[in-house]
């Protein structure tokens, strides 16, 4: 599987996993540690992430960034790196705006704290962990995986 997976066809990957869990931890290269936020996609903006947060949230400053994701079933593995900044463009809100958004601003669109975060990414470093059927018995018996039993990895500029 590895071997004939494109960048392209693990981005695509890495969008739906993405798109069935969309908790990731972001972090400022700055300093700190990172958090979980729930990412927005934006079909027609693609390599960036959306985030509803507060004002008052570390990130909210914005800055270079690093973006880590791990899909549901442990079988997807993303470190994107980027830049946040804050996007409070109305229409943006309003395309992006969620029953379970507005469960963290009692105040809706309104809200004084409410932010848009962007994280637009520059680069991205994807794995997808889908060990083949015989790499799985190699691993119960103590047997060597070859690349191609293993799993797919990208190095990309775009996730589009």
């Amino acid at each position: 599987m590895a071997d004939q997976d494109t960048p392209q066809e693990v981005a695509a990957t890495f969008l739906a996993k993405l798109n069935d869990s969309p908790f990731v931890m972001v972090g400022l290269n700055s300093g700190g540690h990172s958090e979980p936020l729930t990412a927005q996609l934006d079909d027609d903006q693609p390599n960036t992430l959306f985030f509803f947060t507060g004002k008052d949230n570390r990130i909210a400053g914005g800055g270079a960034a690093m973006t880590q994701f791990v899909s549901k079933g442990h079988d997807f593995f993303a470190c994107l790196s980027g830049t946040v900044a804050t996007d409070n463009d109305r229409a943006q809100i309003d395309k992006l705006w969620n029953k379970q958004v507005e469960a963290w601003f009692p105040g809706g669109k309104s809200d004084p704290n409410l932010t848009l975060l962007r994280f637009d990414i520059d680069s991205a470093e994807l794995w997808e962990t889908d060990i083949s059927l015989s790499g799985r018995v190699k691993m119960l018996l103590g047997g060597t995986i070859t690349s191609s039993e293993s799993s797919s990895h990208a190095v990309v500029d775009s996730i589009a």
